[in-house]
């Protein structure tokens, strides 16, 4: 194992951590209840019909500092959404972070040959404005750059607060003790760890925070590789790991 000093230069910008993660799901609403019911999470906001999205519906649950959001698409026509499902089932789709400047990250990504998903544009609501733009990272994978302006809506401009006590089992339920998201990881094929890695180091000046290699974790059948990249603070981490051959000989 080892670790790694944290780079003498700050960045000119700044990470305040994991904003949220969006699950794209066959069935939203049920993903949703199964973390209340068995996670302790509570609702806390919703998008769908009701509230004039047309495309998607989206329920977001929250447990102290976590927060994830779980998105199903409304219409049977084939959609990247539909596609995505079919092809990783309930997977993850979106790492969204918490950052200073949301136009300022994309711009030097874009600059640095990241792929942009979604330039920065601002999204209001009574609750105030946020600024967001998105940035596609390894496979389907991307991370969306959320910048508050005075905003203080339950989750994000578009989505109704959701009253966790109109569900009966939810007073009676209570947490389980879960605090914060810790960190992400995102799996890799042999042989593209590295290549992710350096992904990060380019766009988003992040670093190598931790790393270990088959050497270490390993078993008679499996092993593996891994590198923790983080910003310079450390409040997002994102360990990318990658399989190596087993200790057993075939």
């Amino acid at each position: 194992m080892t670790c790694y000093p944290r780079p003498d230069k700050r960045p000119d910008v700044s990470f305040y951590g994991f904003h949220h993660c969006e699950f794209l799901c066959g069935n939203a609403k049920q993903a949703a209840d199964w973390m209340c019911l068995r996670m302790g999470f509570q609702k806390i906001a919703y998008k769908g019909l009701e509230t004039g999205s047309r495309d998607f519906c989206s329920h977001v649950v929250r447990q102290n500092k976590i927060t994830f959001c779980f998105t199903s698409p409304l219409n049977p026509e084939p959609t990247f959404e539909s596609k995505f499902i079919a092809v990783h089932g309930d997977a993850v789709r979106d790492i969204a972070m918490r950052v200073d400047d949301a136009q300022k990250i994309y711009k030097n990504a874009v600059d640095r040959g990241a792929k942009g998903v979604r330039p920065p544009k601002e999204y209001k609501d009574k609750f105030g404005t946020v600024i967001m733009a998105s940035l596609q990272t390894y496979g389907d994978t991307i991370h969306t750059l959320i910048q508050y302006k005075n905003y203080k809506g339950p989750f994000l401009p578009g989505f109704e607060s959701v009253d966790s006590n109109q569900d009966p089992l939810s007073k009676e339920l209570g947490q389980v003790g879960l605090e914060i998201i810790d960190h992400c990881v995102g799996n890799q094929p042999d042989g593209k760890m590295v290549e992710v890695a350096n992904w990060y180091s380019k766009m988003l000046d992040f670093h190598q925070f931790w790393s270990v290699d088959d050497t270490i974790v390993n078993t008679e059948y499996s092993a593996l590789r891994s590198i923790v990249m983080c910003d310079f603070d450390r409040v997002v981490k994102l360990p990318l790991n990658e399989p190596a051959s087993g200790s057993k000989k075939r």
